[in-house]
């Protein structure tokens, strides 16, 4: 067996109806992994499922608001029920809503800071409480948070959404350091995607001429690929293969780091 192998795993992936979710969730059961579509978009979320199954993946759509604590729990028992443990959680739920800091709208941040912040941390509880000892799954396992390039660097525009990015990165690390200390046995790490032209990504490129930033979409994408050394916008590939890795034996002595995933963008 490789280590990049996850035949007999199980992983539930947050937002994975669409985008880099999906992608996630396909390279998860590409590598072998029974897999979880997580999402509040059913009609989606089925579809993105049936079509994992119609590739040999073992996947089911499992019903999912991250921000509700009582849904956690509740998809986490059909999961652990339905496929008999759960190994990976993959946290990717997030929203980006652009504005600029003279303009915050106050219900703009509160919903990024429930689903992206919150979520995350409902995903990372509800995994422990599942796979450290003598929860429902009890074997240990992998938690991958879905930061942003975000965290690491200053860009205009999206002054709410950097904050709540930079909270999954800490998030991650103290979850890591409690994880070891009371000896769960589950890793706990973080991607940080480059900007990626999924549909988040293109609408993030519009508003920014909306906002005055850039004269049009394609100069704020044409600046970010300037910005970034390896010369092109990242790809959904390049994304869920990072979090195959994190999630695999591969990755068996990380716990607590942030992988840069951004072409170098954020160095």
């Amino acid at each position: 067996m490789n280590g990049y192998d996850l035949t007999g795993r199980t992983a539930l992936v947050t937002g994975g109806a669409r985008g880099l979710g999906a992608g996630m969730a396909a390279a998860l059961g590409r590598a072998g992994a029974a897999v979880a579509v997580a999402d509040r978009d059913a009609e989606a979320g089925k579809a993105t499922a049936e079509a994992l199954v119609a590739d040999g993946v073992r996947a089911e759509f499992v019903a999912l608001d991250v921000t509700e604590d009582a849904q956690w729990e509740a998809a986490v028992a059909a999961v652990v029920a339905s496929f008999g443990g759960l190994d990976v959680v993959v946290n990717n739920a997030g929203v980006e809503i652009s504005g600029l800091v003279v303009d915050l709208d106050p219900a703009d941040v509160r919903t990024m800071l429930e689903i992206n912040v919150l979520g995350t941390a409902l995903g990372v509880k509800h995994a422990f409480r599942a796979m450290r000892p003598g929860g429902a799954a009890g074997q240990g396992g992998s938690v991958v948070n879905i930061a942003s390039v975000a965290a690491t660097i200053p860009f205009p525009g999206i002054a709410g959404y950097s904050a709540t990015k930079s909270g999954v990165d800490r998030l991650t690390r103290v979850a890591a350091l409690e994880s070891g200390k009371l000896g769960y046995g589950v890793r706990v790490n973080c991607v940080y995607p480059g900007l990626v032209a999924t549909e988040m990504g293109l609408r993030l490129a519009a508003d920014m001429q909306t906002l005055g930033l850039w004269p049009s979409p394609e100069a704020a994408v044409a600046d970010v690929i300037g910005l970034t050394p390896l010369g092109r916008l990242g790809e959904v590939a390049d994304m869920a293969d990072a979090v195959v890795f994190l999630a695999s034996d591969a990755a068996r002595f990380i716990t607590g780091a942030g992988l840069p995933v951004d072409g170098g963008m954020g160095m």
